[in-house]
């Protein structure tokens, strides 16, 4: 059994090496680093709120982000803003590439994770529990604060 085990890691190895991937590539879970996170205060009666942060992808391969859940909102999407025909729209994006060694900022008029028919008012001193689903199927939950954004009124 011992030696079975070792062929089958030295196969492994000899395939990850022949197809250029390292050896030793972890799962996104433990590769991604989450900064920098927090959930946009929302006044009364707002239906939507969204959430930034910088995500750095310190391994060494591709990694990227396939959905996210939460109890703060119904739905919970990856959007993105762009300009189209003159205009700046919002559209919903399938996943979110974090290639190897960079970072990606999710921040307000660019990628972000938005929540859809709040259950709850994200309030100033809150915090949310966000988890994030990789393309390889490993996930982290983050407890992130909720902050307001600059030119909001503090709403009682």
């Amino acid at each position: 059994m011992f030696r079975v085990k070792n062929v089958l890691t030295l196969l492994i190895f000899s395939a990850t090496a022949a197809m250029g991937l390292p050896a030793h590539a972890g799962n996104a879970a433990d590769e991604v680093v989450i900064n920098h996170a927090y959930v946009r205060a929302t006044p009364p009666g707002a239906q939507t709120s969204a959430a930034f942060m910088v995500l750095e992808n310190s391994g060494e391969v591709d990694h990227a982000l396939v959905a996210a859940s939460s109890g703060l909102g119904k739905k919970v999407e990856f959007h993105n803003h762009i300009m189209e025909e003159g205009m700046m729209k919002m559209r919903q994006v399938m996943k979110i590439e974090l290639p190897a060694g960079t970072h990606v900022t999710l921040e307000p008029g660019g990628l972000h994770v938005m929540f859809m028919g709040l259950n709850q008012r994200p309030e100033m001193g809150d915090t949310v529990a966000l988890t994030l689903t990789f393309a390889d199927g490993s996930e982290t939950t983050i407890t992130i604060p909720v902050k307001m954004i600059k030119g909001m009124k503090k709403h009682g």
